[in-house]
């Protein structure tokens, strides 16, 4: 359907691009007739949600073309929509991703560095009762404003229900077999609890390298911004340091820099940082043994694809084995998210690289050959 519209709209069909790497959407690229700034050809992404993927954070907004809509004129560095008949096109941003250029544990320059403090100024400015944008949760689901504790609760209960329990029960026995089981989001809980309180605001929720892209101009742009939700401000600088990895001088700085310009715009973001950000880190070290342990289980469905997930899930046959290369991967990269989350999760022992690998392997044996899990 995604590649029917791109066709359409830009009215031939030599001139799209893609399926585009992508996890939630299926995305093309194409410039629109007459439409150009300057001497050069704009471009535009037409996407259309996979139908069988697996959503790991709960969704705050209903559409991310009518947030970012909301946002132009308050936050830099966005997107454009445009509106070409009954389809709404979000700019593509021309230029590299910030982890082509750094690579995760990399410093990043200071240019670039001090235009993510920006955002993160911008960002909480664009408060709850400012930002009118239809919601996909009940008003009774939400937390109110100033409570993180109940925001946080949120997140985890999310976790638990809807990927552990609902769209992890797939993977039951090897969550078991890793040490994981229901009591330890109990676990979870008492290691953060007792949050302070801090206004709400926006947060993008998914701030890493993949997600800048640097134009020409060494202009900074944020896009997916599909996870955007409203909430505790410091969950957005735990998400983005988790995923950033910076090295340790420089998260100290934006550490620094981030309380320095949320408090200037809101007196009492950055309230009690100093105990809370490591419980936020512990629960983005937790949530990501969820997400890690599906996700690279799914990898092994796969038919090998250096070039990366460009198109819709295809498993393998009921007579083939996972790429051992892969296998292996998997193996080390739950490993070292258990590791990392052991303490927030009350793992008594982490299993080593090569008995994840048997499980992982174990797991593929079991699995129902041919079924459309989500990727």
């Amino acid at each position: 359907m995604a590649l029917q519209r791109a066709v359409e709209v830009s009215g031939n069909a030599s001139v799209v691009e893609g399926p585009l790497q992508g996890y939630h959407h299926e995305t093309y690229v194409f410039p629109l007739p007459g439409k150009a700034e300057g001497l050069r050809q704009v471009r535009w992404k037409c996407r259309e949600p996979r139908s069988n993927a697996f959503w790991f954070d709960r969704r705050c907004f209903a559409s991310e073309e009518d947030l970012i809509d909301s946002l132009q004129g308050r936050i830099t560095g966005i997107p454009e929509i445009f509106q070409a008949e009954t389809v709404r096109l979000q700019r593509f941003i021309e230029g590299e991703t910030l982890g082509w250029y750094h690579k995760a544990g990399q410093a990043i320059p200071p240019s670039v560095f001090e235009q993510i403090v920006e955002l993160f100024r911008q960002l909480v400015h664009v408060t709850p009762d400012t930002l009118l944008v239809k919601r996909t949760c009940k008003p009774t689901d939400r937390a109110k404003d100033g409570d993180t504790s109940g925001f946080l609760e949120g997140l985890i209960r999310f976790t638990e229900k809807r990927v552990y329990e609902e769209k992890g029960k797939d993977f039951a026995g090897l969550f078991g077999e890793l040490g994981v089981k229901g009591d330890s989001f109990e676990h979870l809980r008492k290691q953060v609890s007792g949050l302070n309180e801090r206004p709400f605001c926006l947060l993008h929720a998914d701030l890493h390298r993949e997600n800048f892209i640097l134009d020409r101009e060494g202009l900074l742009w944020a896009i997916d911004w599909e996870l955007a939700m409203l909430g505790d401000p410091l969950y957005d600088l735990a998400t983005h340091l988790y995923l950033m990895r910076y090295p340790k001088h420089q998260e100290d700085q934006m550490v620094e820099r981030w309380c320095e310009v949320v408090d200037e715009v809101r007196p009492g973001s950055s309230a009690g940082w100093k105990e809370d950000l490591p419980k936020l880190l512990n629960y983005k070290k937790a949530q990501s043994v969820f997400t890690d342990v599906i996700r690279e289980s799914l990898s092994l469905d796969l038919p090998p694809e250096p070039s990366g997930f460009h198109g819709p899930f295809e498993p393998l046959g009921a007579d083939q084995e996972p790429d051992p290369i892969r296998l292996s991967q998997a193996g080390i990269k739950v490993h070292d998210v258990l590791t990392a989350a052991a303490d927030p999760l009350g793992l008594e022992t982490v299993p080593n690289p090569q008995k994840i690998k048997g499980a992982l392997a174990q797991w593929y044996r079991n699995r129902e050959p041919g079924k459309k899990h989500a990727q």
